[in-house]
C-alpha cells in the first residue's frame, strides 16, 4: 500500500457509481443501474443497512456492506456481511482487515450478537481469507 493509509468512511449516496463499479467487478455481471439506484438509495437510508468504502487519493478501492436483522433464534440482533470487494491492486495488503474492523465496531455499537459472512461456492480462496478475519466455516447455506 502506499505511505498514506486509505480512509475507511461511511459510504453515501455519491458513491453511487464507484460501488456500483465493484459490486459489477465482484459479481462479474452488469445490473441494471436504475435498479442498482433504487436499492443502494433505499439500504443507505436504512437503520438495519452499513456500507463501507475503503478510498485511497480520492479513489474507492474497497466496499463493505453489513446488514443486521433481529433473529429469533440468536434471540436478538445478527449481522450479515453481503458484499465485501477489494480492487485486485490492494488485495493482500490489509484493507479488508481495515474494512471489517470498521464493521465489527459498527456492529458492536449495534448490540450485534454475531456476525455472518456468506461466499459463491465459486471463490474458494475466500474460505482462507474469512478465517484469517476470525470467521469459522459452520454453516451450509442453500439458494434457490
Amino acid at each position: 500500500m502506499p505511505t498514506q493509509p486509505p480512509t475507511i468512511r461511511k459510504a453515501g449516496p455519491d458513491d453511487l457509481e464507484a460501488v456500483y463499479q465493484m459490486i459489477s467487478a465482484l459479481s462479474n455481471k452488469t445490473f441494471d443501474r436504475e435498479d442498482f439506484s433504487q436499492v443502494y438509495t433505499r439500504n443507505i437510508s436504512s437503520p438495519d443497512c452499513f456500507y463501507c468504502i475503503a478510498e485511497l487519493e480520492h479513489k474507492a478501492i474497497g466496499f463493505i456492506s453489513l446488514h443486521i436483522q433481529q433473529l429469533l433464534h440468536h434471540c436478538g440482533p445478527v449481522g450479515e456481511i453481503q458484499e465485501f470487494y477489494i480492487d485486485p491492486d490492494y488485495r493482500g495488503k490489509g484493507l479488508g482487515k481495515l474494512l471489517m474492523n470498521e464493521i465489527k465496531s459498527y456492529a458492536t455499537a449495534q448490540g450485534v450478537k454475531s456476525l455472518e459472512v456468506a461466499s459463491n461456492k465459486r471463490r474458494e480462496e475466500n474460505v482462507a481469507v474469512y478465517e484469517r478475519l476470525g470467521f469459522q466455516l459452520s454453516h451450509n447455506k442453500f439458494t434457490r
